[in-house]
């Protein structure tokens, strides 16, 4: 009897702890392998590639061969780098990105210069993103006649607020979206690619005339290359994204390096067959002049369907503003669980399990920057700090491989990757403020340095203001949020 009172009593105990690990408030694993590679290519390919591929082509003084090695270069920077972030994104699978790798193997300090950076850079670059498609989506309705701009930033808002509500309620409906509209990208770039091809088998002589001297042109000086190699490496931009949802991968060890294997090398795929598609249908002039390269390339090749190529640019940008939005919100939510913005951000939905207040803090600010648009140009200046901290977080890996050697790493990349991506990333900071000094860069470093003046007192000194937490409670029962890994019971009542 003893026993087997003995035997309930565990059975019961193990029940409660069933119970109280399902009502727990944390990020689930819901992520798997083809979201996380639907992730990567929808974040890398956005409007560039089907709008305007002409800086290479420029910079490269309209050499083909030049240009077509810099797509290919550029493309295998983003892979080493990305490579990188494998190892620290398996090592330390942690919600954040570069912010948590950062803090990890640089310290507190620097984290926090890259979180008040991102904070105002990232909503900007969504912004952006956001009236793009507001421009794609109302042209083919106003035929040459610019949209209103006051239709433009209506449309970007509920945008913008439809995917922040997506991603703070769901983060399998926002994979799902992702999913779907990255197919509809790659379905799009197919046409072209599949159209190139077949256009340089039934057109040999004249198709293969364009490609006999592929380096007959004027080469360009180091400048010129260093140019347009960050135009590529521009182009390849997003390749980070998944170590922002690390913490919410299935079985990360896995799936991080295998995801970032496969997404990379088949964007530099795609990239360089689109662009010898273009080179296939158009001259080097051709496509140097034109505004929409993919949709000058349609009017010549299917020009009874080329409205299509808007439409699929209009999506295109979509699926990247999606995932662009969603680890912004997981970079928010990072910070604010180290105590870098207010705790409210750091605060679970308890019925979704998602970071439904990051999701409407980094809304918020995009939405101020779409009102008066012209903000988001002086985000131009603020490019070089996102190379910064490509940097800084290889070189957090570098830290950490001597400081943590016994740290679990399911993969380790080839040490000298990492060393090459910090010499690469200090190159690309330094050279447009050699080349082009302005003032700008000044400002953009002046405001980095501004986070000290809200580090030191509310960080380090830890300043603490008691009727801020009245204004958390309130908000969190508004909101319904609790703290990650706290039990719902947990909550304010």
């Amino acid at each position: 009897k003893n026993r087997k009172k003995m035997g309930k009593g565990e059975s019961d105990d193990s029940e409660d702890m069933q119970r109280k690990e399902k009502a727990k408030i944390q990020l689930k694993r819901n992520i798997g392998y083809f979201d996380g590679v639907s992730f990567i290519i929808g974040t890398i390919v956005g409007a560039g590639i089907f709008v305007s591929p002409t800086g290479v082509l420029k910079h490269s003084l309209l050499n083909v061969g030049i240009a077509l090695i810099i797509w290919t270069a550029s493309g295998l920077v983003s892979l080493m780098g990305s490579l990188c972030y494998a190892e620290l994104g398996t090592s330390l699978p942690f919600s954040g990105g570069e912010y948590s790798h950062i803090k990890r193997g640089l310290g507190s300090l620097p984290a926090f210069v890259f979180i008040w950076t991102s904070t105002f850079t990232k909503p900007a670059s969504n912004a952006a993103r956001a009236l793009l498609f507001a421009e794609y989506a109302t042209q083919p309705f106003y035929g040459i006649c610019p949209p209103p701009e006051v239709l433009k930033k209506c449309l970007a808002l509920a945008v913008l607020w439809s995917l922040g509500i997506l991603n703070g309620c769901s983060v399998k409906m926002a994979a799902w979206v992702q999913t779907v509209f990255t197919l509809l990208k790659m379905m799009a770039l197919s046409v072209i690619a599949v159209g190139g091809i077949v256009l340089l088998i039934t057109r040999q002589k004249e198709s293969l005339a364009r490609f006999e001297d592929l380096f007959s042109s004027e080469i360009p000086n180091a400048s010129q290359v260093a140019e347009a190699f960050f135009q590529g490496l521009y182009a390849y931009g997003g390749w980070w994204s998944l170590n922002y949802m690390a913490e919410e991968m299935k079985n990360p060890s896995r799936n991080i390096p295998l995801t970032v294997m496969t997404a990379v090398p088949a964007v530099i795929v795609f990239y360089l067959l689109v662009n010898i598609s273009y080179l296939t249908v158009l001259t080097p002039k051709e496509i140097v002049s034109s505004v929409a390269v993919a949709v000058t390339w349609a009017d010549r090749v299917i020009p009874s369907v080329a409205w299509i190529i808007p439409l699929c640019v209009a999506v295109s940008i979509f699926g990247a503003l999606n995932s662009s939005m969603f680890t912004l919100g997981r970079l928010s939510y990072a910070g604010s669980q180290s105590g870098h913005l207010p705790v409210l951000i750091s605060m679970l939905n308890v019925h979704s399990c998602t970071p439904a207040p990051a999701m409407i803090f980094s809304t918020t600010i995009a939405s101020i920057f779409i009102i008066p648009s012209d903000l988001i140009m002086l985000t131009n200046y603020f490019g070089f700090s996102a190379w910064l901290m490509i940097g800084l977080t290889c070189a957090s890996l570098i830290v950490l491989r001597y400081r943590e050697p016994h740290l679990h790493r399911p993969y380790k990349v080839f040490l000298p990757v990492p060393f090459v991506m910090v010499a690469v990333s200090f190159f690309l900071v330094s050279a447009p403020i050699v080349w082009s000094p302005n003032l700008q860069y000044i400002y953009a470093f002046l405001f980095m340095l501004g986070s000290l003046i809200i580090y030191l007192p509310f960080i380090h000194f830890k300043l603490h203001f008691a009727f801020l937490d009245k204004i958390t409670c309130h908000l969190q029962l508004l909101l319904e949020v609790s703290p990650a890994d706290g039990s719902a019971e947990g909550k304010c009542e």
